[in-house]
Parts: structure tokens; C-alpha cells; sequence
């Protein structure tokens, strides 16, 4: 839960400053505070806060780097739910600051505890559960569900893991029941070969989530119906334009875009495999990415040899991540030096202890599979 201190002056003293003053000010406090704290900037947040960050990555992997400093503070320039992953696996002296509370994540919010524990028992009183059912989160979820699928038997996944834990689980379980991202689930369980008949979506709202129980007893993969509001817009016509537009080009998606769009690119991974087709990517060559456009542009910038361009140039950012400003940060900052901890983010003892369950399965599994491989 969030625990809002006196600050040394409210936020919006902050938003009229200039941008110059406000990159000072963060960067006095930064240097000021010295290792007592430590910044965290998502990849999809906007340059002028990733220019202050200590570390840059993706929500898990921020958290486990986090978890290995010393820092004190954690000041996490991400979502919500990311922030509740940097205090679960952080250590226990460490507090976990979120600049702006209102940033949260439109897919972690499309599956509450309240809904996935009715449908759990839903599942059970039709039957369903007298076979071996894992719940799978995706990181993107509350730490509540994590913690719902460490009670459960289940696990937590990442976009880079979510194929050796699914190769796991198809063969240890009857079926899965997946959340809260339908597209992921269903692009992973198509890569084993599980047929659209045997994916049915979840609707929280329905009875059943609007399947027949002969639907849900023979599904072998049970989808809730979430999605990322902005992978969520890339279409296969976007596919089509842009190879029209541009010769030779390669299209590289995310695993959360939907299956046509999935199923129309060259190449589909997480961020850490977009990034690295990127890098390992010969001079010269030319790559459309669906994905969120910061990353996309700063790839853009970092690789001149190389044409990049967005997908779709007519969308967004990632507006809830975007509410991390620097006028935000800098306000937190100033207050850390006062002794005010702001916008701190602290789950309670019980949901972290099952949710740390869960994402150590995830960590030990992972390990086993590339083990395996090595």
C-alpha cells in the first residue's frame, strides 16, 4: 500500500519550473543521496526521465538489479505493478518509491483478485479443478494474483520466459489457465502446437466467462480476456502498409501484439529480443517494430546504420507509463532528501510471501530449462 509523507512542497510547485532547472534539481538531489538510492527507468519511459536512471530494463529485470544494490531507496520510473515486484524481491531494508501514483497498467488492470478467485472457484464447482489446472500470471499483474498463483500450484512468466515455463506446465498439468493477457497466452500456446479450438477467453463479466462448461472441461488453455492497451492497436494491415512502403523490410513484433499480427511478422519476442535482433542486425538493413514508440525511437538512435521505424507511426506511447515525468521525479527526490519517503509502495507481508513463491518457481524453472540447454 502507498504511504504519502509531508513533502517539502506539493507537486505542482514543480510543474512550472523549466525543464532545465527541473534536470538540475534531479541531479543535485541524485548526487546528494549517493547509494542510499537507486533509479529505475523502464524502457518504454520517455528520454528526459531515462536520462536520469541508474539502471534501464524491463520490469523483472529492474527488480532483480534493484534487489542486488545496496540502495536504500528504490525509485521505480514504471507502473504500479512494477514497483510492487521491486518490493517483493528487494531486500528488506529497501523501500520502493513510485514518482506518480496514477501510473498504473490498463492490462494488470483487467484481472483483480476479487474476479480470478471467482472464476477459480467457478472452475471449481463445475469439475473442472478435479484435473491438474496451473494459474500462470504474466509480471504484468498485481503482486495479489502473483501471490494467487503461488498459493495454487501456479507461476509467474515474463514475455523471454513464457516458452519453457509453458513447455513445463503442458506437461505436468491437464490445462492452464492463463492471465491477464489473452494475446500472450495464446501466441505462447500456439507455438506448441495447442489449437485455437482449444484456447477459450475468459470473460470476467459472464458466467462461466461466457464458455459452456464442455468448453471449459475441454479447453487445454483458459485465456482471460486482458490486453496491453498498446500492443493492442497493432494490426495486420499495419503488417501490409508497411511492407508496401518499404522494400525488404523486416517486421518484428511483441509477443503481446495479436496473433494475426503475430502471425503476419518475420520475427515476434520480448523486449530483450527485440532489442537484441536489433543490435546483432547487419548494417543496413531495415526493421518495422511493434511496439512501444520510446523504445522503438531510442533503438532508432542508438543503431544510425540501421532504417528503423515504427509499425504504426500514428500511435501512442504508453500513457500510463508517460505520467512518470520529470517534474515528478524531482519531487520525489527533493523529498527523499528531507527524510520524506513520498508514493511509497509496500505490499503487505502475506501477499508477498506467495507471490515470492511463485516468482521463484519462475526463477528456478528457467534455471533448470537453461541448464538443460547448456
Amino acid at each position: 500500500m502507498s504511504v504519502v509523507l509531508e513533502a517539502v512542497r506539493p507537486i505542482e510547485d514543480y510543474l512550472v519550473m523549466s525543464d532545465v532547472e527541473i534536470a538540475e534539481r534531479i541531479e543535485v538531489a541524485r548526487k546528494e543521496l549517493g547509494s542510499r538510492v537507486v533509479i529505475l527507468g523502464h524502457h518504454y519511459q520517455r528520454d528526459d526521465v531515462i536520462a536520469h536512471a541508474d539502471l534501464t530494463g524491463d520490469s523483472y529485470q529492474l527488480s532483480v538489479m534493484a534487489s542486488q544494490t545496496e540502495a536504500e531507496y528504490i525509485v521505480f520510473c514504471g507502473v504500479h505493478f512494477m514497483a510492487e515486484s521491486a518490493d517483493i524481491l528487494g531486500k528488506p531494508h529497501q523501500r520502493v518509491i513510485l514518482p506518480d501514483l496514477g501510473a498504473g497498467c490498463s492490462m494488470a488492470d483487467m484481472a483483480n483478485i476479487e474476479q480470478v478467485e471467482d472464476a477459480w472457484e467457478q472452475l471449481r464447482e463445475i469439475g473442472v479443478l478435479k484435473n491438474k489446472v496451473a494459474p500462470i500470471t504474466y509480471m504484468n499483474s498485481t503482486a495479489a494474483i502473483k501471490a494467487f498463483c503461488g498459493r495454487n500450484g501456479g507461476v509467474v512468466c515474463t514475455s523471454s520466459n513464457a516458452v519453457p515455463l509453458f513447455d513445463i506446465y503442458l506437461k505436468e498439468f491437464d490445462k492452464m489457465f492463463f492471465f491477464p493477457d489473452q494475446h500472450l497466452g495464446r501466441n505462447t500456446g500456439a507455438k506448441f502446437g495447442i489449437p485455437l479450438e482449444k484456447m477459450v477467453l475468459w470473460n470476467p463479466h459472464e458466467e462461466l466467462g461466457g464458455n459452456t462448461e464442455e468448453d471449459l472441461h475441454d479447453a487445454k488453455l483458459i485465456l482471460w480476456r486482458g490486453h496491453c492497451s498498446v500492443h493492442g492497436r497493432f494490426k495486420p494491415w499495419h503488417v501490409d502498409q508497411i511492407r508496401k512502403q518499404i522494400p525488404d523490410v523486416k517486421v518484428l513484433v511483441h509477443p503481446e501484439c495479436a496473433r494475426e499480427v503475430v502471425d503476419a511478422a518475420d520475427f515476434n519476442g520480448s523486449t530483450s529480443y527485440i532489442i537484441n535482433m536489433v543490435e546483432k542486425a547487419e548494417s543496413g538493413t531495415k526493421w518495422a517494430i511493434g511496439t512501444e514508440v520510446n523504445l522503438v525511437n531510442r533503438l532508432a538512435q542508438r543503431f544510425p546504420d540501421k532504417e528503423i521505424h515504427l509499425l504504426a507511426p500514428d500511435l501512442c506511447m504508453c500513457a500510463t507509463m508517460y505520467r512518470i515525468a520529470p517534474q515528478n521525479l524531482a519531487w520525489a527526490m527533493e523529498n527523499l532528501l528531507e527524510g520524506n519517503v513520498v508514493n511509497e509502495i509496500k505490499v503487505d507481508e502475506e501477499t508477498k510471501h506467495f507471490a515470492l513463491i511463485a516468482l521463484e518457481r519462475m526463477i528456478k524453472m528457467t534455471e533448470q530449462n537453461q541448464a538443460k540447454k547448456n
